[in-house]
C-alpha cells in the first residue's frame, strides 16, 4: 500500500520522511500494474476510489493529491472465477477492462515460437557461454513440437539449460531437455529405443557440472541457472560427490 500511494512522516514504523508512492510519480504517464489478480481485497477498493474519482491520500496523510493516470492492468488469472468467489471485486473489474487484450499462451501461436526463441539465444549465448549460439533445425523442431505449459519463461529456461550443454555453436535436438513433469505433447512418432537413452543421474550430474563450469563454481549462481534451490544443489553435490 505504500508502494503504490506514498506515505507521510510517522504513518507507521520506520517512516521517518516522506514518500511519493508509485501512483504519484505515474502521474501525467501510464501505470502498469502487473499481477492485478493478486491484489487482496482492501487494497482493491482503494484502487477503485483512484480509478473512479482520480485522486488518493498517502498512507496517514489527510490531503487529497489529485491524479492523471493512463492505467494498464495484466494478470494470467481467471479474473471471472476470482469475481464469482469473490477474491476479486467486480466493479474493479469493469473499471480496469475496458479495452481487454488476451495474450495467447505460447502453445496457441507456435508461428512465433521460433523467432522468439532465437531472440532469446541471442542474449542467452553471451551471457552463459560468452559466444552467439544458434539453434539447429531438428531443436528448432523439437521446440515447436512442446506444448509450453510455463510459457515464454520457460522456453528461456529451456534454452539456458541448452546453452550450457552443448559443446557447439549450434544447438541439436539432443541439447533441448523438456521439462519430465509436464505431460509431453501428442506424437506419432515412435519412441527412441531404450538403448539410446542415458541414466537420468548421469545427466543431471553433467548438468550440475556443467553449469558449475560456466559461472566459475559459483554454487550460487550455479543453482539459478539449472532452477532449483541452493540447499537442493548443496545436496546434490554431495550425492555425486562433485568437489
Amino acid at each position: 500500500e505504500s508502494e503504490l500511494f506514498g506515505h507521510e512522516r510517522g504513518a507507521f514504523t520506520g517512516a521517518v520522511e516522506r514518500r511519493r508512492g508509485k501512483i504519484e510519480l505515474a502521474d501525467g504517464g501510464s501505470f502498469f500494474l502487473d499481477e492485478v489478480g493478486e491484489l487482496k481485497l482492501e487494497l482493491q477498493a482503494k484502487l477503485l476510489r483512484v480509478l473512479q474519482e482520480r485522486r488518493f491520500e498517502r498512507l496517514g496523510g489527510t490531503r487529497s493529491l489529485d491524479v492523471d493516470v493512463r492505467w494498464i492492468a495484466a494478470t494470467n488469472r481467471d479474473l471471472g472465477a476470482m469475481m464469482a468467489g469473490g477474491r476479486f471485486r467486480e466493479d474493479l473489474y469493469h473499471r480496469l477492462a475496458v479495452f481487454p487484450i488476451r495474450l495467447p499462451p505460447l502453445r496457441e501461436r507456435k508461428g512465433d515460437l521460433v523467432p522468439l526463441a532465437r531472440a532469446l539465444l541471442a542474449r542467452i549465448g553471451p551471457s552463459v557461454r560468452g559466444r552467439v549460439l544458434t539453434l539447429g533445425a531438428d531443436a528448432e523442431a523439437r521446440l515447436v513440437a512442446w506444448h509450453w505449459p510455463g510459457n515464454v519463461r520457460e522456453l528461456a529456461n529451456t534454452l539456458e539449460r541448452a546453452a550450457i550443454l552443448t559443446e557447439r555453436d549450434v544447438i541439436g535436438a539432443g541439447d533441448v531437455w523438456l521439462e519430465a513433469s509436464a505431460p509431453p505433447p501428442a506424437s506419432t512418432e515412435p519412441a527412441p529405443p531404450v538403448a539410446a537413452a542415458r541414466p537420468l543421474v548421469e545427466l543431471e550430474r553433467d548438468a550440475i557440472v556443467a553449469a558449475l563450469t560456466s559461472v566459475a563454481g559459483n554454487r550460487r549462481k550455479a543453482a539459478e541457472v539449472l532452477g532449483i534451490a541452493e540447499r537442493t544443489l548443496y545436496d546434490k553435490l554431495k550425492r555425486y560427490g562433485i568437489e
